[in-house]
């Protein structure tokens, strides 16, 4: 019980220093603090690594950090959803630090109710393992097929219904979800930006869950390194979402590591991949996608002079 206690404390004391000092006002945020933001989420997730190895033991820390890798890796393809959002509404850069933040209540709940269910599924139903494997399976094998990730937040269902059931200003009003007018609360447009996020979220979860699951069945590891690849996401997300399209082999990248996870946990029953190699595996796709992309960068357009 008490490292749920520890690790709860933690994060709401991150949180906590990161609205409370560093955030206390929406502005946008320079490439420079959003780095510096990233590596101390990342020294944080790392530190917290540390004390689950040392507390756990070594297979849970080295499940935490596979774990951690894997979440976060996947959490790139996040930003670029989160790029095409914030384009298609016309969210101002200012306020957009407030949406990612005010979706992670959402995406923890969400995240935490998925990984719950899932463990509970692998204990008393085996034959979850080739649907969880089937599902990275399939999404793997479809991110590389152009397009196939394209997102269009106007046409989501979630959104198209609040747009029926809420009355939205045509306008921003700053940071603000609500504006009150002529006697009645109206959303405005962040509110509908707030909502496509958490859609989204909840489609990245199914993926991820899975991910996860087929890293450790122990829900403390599971959740507990799915909780700090999505804090880091939102400072990640202003410090990689205009270089991101360098790494034209991404994608791919990702697209390897579902291949590979989804069918470590298909073989699971009979053919167990120990910790060390699935980190090793995931580590060097990982490091081969970023090489990849800098001996062999996308082809700039032509300019027509």
């Amino acid at each position: 019980m008490y490292v749920w206690v520890v690790f709860g404390l933690s994060v709401a004391v991150a949180i906590a220093i990161d609205l409370g000092v560093f955030h206390r006002r929406a502005r946008a945020i320079s490439l420079r603090a959003a780095l510096i933001e990233t590596a101390a989420w990342i020294a944080l997730s790392l530190a917290f690594n540390a004390w689950v190895y040392f507390s756990r033991g070594h297979e849970a820390g080295l499940q935490f950090l596979t774990g951690y890798v894997v979440e976060k890796s996947l959490s790139v393809d996040n930003i670029f959803v989160f790029v095409v959002i914030f384009r298609a509404l016309g969210v101002p850069a200012a306020s957009q630090h407030k949406v990612l933040y005010s979706g992670v209540v959402g995406a923890l709940a969400m995240r935490g109710l998925f990984v719950a269910a899932g463990v509970q599924l692998l204990h008393h139903f085996r034959p979850v393992l080739f649907l969880f494997g089937a599902i990275l399976l399939f999404t793997g094998f479809r991110m590389l097929y152009p397009g196939a990730r394209e997102v269009e937040p106007e046409r989501n269902w979630l959104v198209r219904t609040v747009r029926r059931a809420v009355p939205i200003t045509k306008e921003f009003h700053g940071d603000a979800f609500f504006v009150r007018r002529e006697r009645r609360w109206n959303a405005t447009p962040l509110f509908l930006a707030l909502i496509a996020v958490e859609a989204m979220d909840i489609v990245f979860a199914v993926d991820s869950v899975p991910a996860v699951l087929a890293i450790t069945r122990d829900t403390f590891v599971a959740y507990s390194s799915n909780v700090f690849a999505i804090l880091g996401l939102r400072a990640m997300y202003f410090g990689l979402a205009g270089i991101l399209p360098r790494f034209r082999f991404l994608h791919a990248g990702l697209a390897a590591i579902l291949i590979f996870v989804g069918s470590k946990m298909i073989v699971a029953e009979k053919w167990a991949i120990s910790t060390e190699i699935s980190l090793a595996v995931i580590g060097t796709i990982l490091a081969a996608t970023i090489a990849a992309s800098f001996v062999w960068p996308a082809a700039k357009r032509a300019t027509g002079r």
